[in-house]
C-alpha cells in the first residue's frame, strides 16, 4: 500500500483532466509516472492498442464524465460493480478504473522486462464493459476518515503487542521514506481534489504502511505459526479499512458531483 496503484493515478490525473484542471500532456506524464509506456486496447472505434491521450480524449468523447478506482480482494470486490466478466479480470490484477457516465472500465496488464535495477515496465489497459451501478463497500470520504482514526489506533496497538512497531533497521527505514515521501511536494492527489480528500489518503497509505511492516518485519512478538494466524487475523480489517479508504479519496471527485457538492 505504499506504492500508489496504477489505477489511483489514471482516476486522480484523468478526473483532472476531465474537470480541467491539468493539461493532457501533464495528465499522462503523471499517469506513466515511472513507467516506460502505457497503452489502451478495446477502445470502442479502434481496431488497434492507442496511447493515453488519444484514449482519454475518446473517453471523454464516448460521455465518461468522471473515473472511479476498483481496489478489489478474493472475497472483497471493493469498487465493482459488475458484470463478472469485467469484475473477474479486476480480481486478477487487483485493481481496475471505472468511467462514469459511459459503461466502459479499464483493467491494467503489467509487462516487465529487464536486469534488476533496469527493469522496462509496459502497461496495457483493457478496456472492457462495466454494469452503471453503485460500486460495492465504497464509502463516503466522511464514513472512511471516521473508520481510518480507529484503523490507526488498532494497527499500533497491534503492532505494539506483536512487538513490531520498533522492529529493527528495516522499519526505520520504511518510516524514514514514508515521511519523506509524505513531505516531498504534497501532491499527494491530483488537482481538482477536495483538501479533505488528500487528507483521507495520507491517513490511509501511513495505515497501509503499519499493516506492511506487520506483515514484512519478521517474526516479531509472533513465534509460533498461531500467533502469527491472529497476526493476521487482526490487521486484515485493519488493511481492509485502508484499502476503503484509498477508493473513497480517489473517488471523491465523483462523489461530490454526484451530491451536487462541486
Amino acid at each position: 500500500m505504499l506504492s500508489e496503484p496504477r489505477s489511483g493515478r489514471l482516476t486522480a490525473w484523468g478526473n483532472a483532466l476531465l474537470g480541467g484542471f491539468v493539461s493532457p500532456d501533464d495528465a499522462v506524464l503523471a499517469i506513466v509516472g515511472d513507467d516506460a509506456v502505457h497503452r489502451v486496447e478495446g477502445l470502442p472505434g479502434e481496431s488497434a492498442p492507442v496511447g493515453l491521450t488519444l484514449a482519454l480524449g475518446r473517453l471523454r468523447a464516448l460521455g465518461v464524465s468522471g473515473l472511479c478506482v476498483a481496489l478489489p480482494r478474493p472475497g472483497h470486490p471493493l469498487g465493482l460493480s459488475g458484470p463478472p466478466e469485467f469484475n473477474a479480470r479486476a480480481l486478477e490484477a487487483e485493481e481496475a478504473v471505472v468511467g462514469h457516465g459511459a459503461g466502459l472500465g479499464l483493467v491494467p496488464e503489467v509487462y516487465e522486462a529487464g536486469p534488476a535495477g533496469d527493469v522496462h515496465v509496459e502497461v496495457v489497459w483493457h478496456v472492457l464493459p462495466v454494469r452503471e451501478a453503485p460500486p460495492a463497500d465504497v464509502p463516503s470520504l466522511g464514513e472512511a476518515e471516521r473508520e481510518l482514526a480507529e484503523a490507526l489506533r488498532e494497527a499500533t496497538e497491534v503492532l505494539s503487542r506483536l512487538d513490531v512497531a520498533g522492529a529493527g533497521p528495516v522499519a526505520e527505514a520504511a518510516i524514514d521514506a514514508y515521511r519523506a515521501r509524505a513531505e516531498h511536494g504534497r501532491e499527494v492527489l491530483a488537482p481538482g481534489y477536495p483538501p479533505r480528500a488528500v487528507r483521507v489518503l495520507e491517513l490511509a497509505q501511513r495505515v497501509g504502511l503499519l499493516v506492511s511492516l506487520a506483515y514484512g518485519n519478521g517474526h516479531g512478538g509472533a513465534v509460533s505459526s498461531a500467533e502469527m494466524a491472529a497476526r493476521g487475523e487482526a490487521l486484515r480489517p485493519v488493511e481492509r479499512t485502508a484499502r476503503r479508504a484509498q477508493v473513497a479519496a480517489y473517488n471523491s471527485v465523483v462523489e461530490e458531483r454526484e451530491r451536487g457538492v462541486r
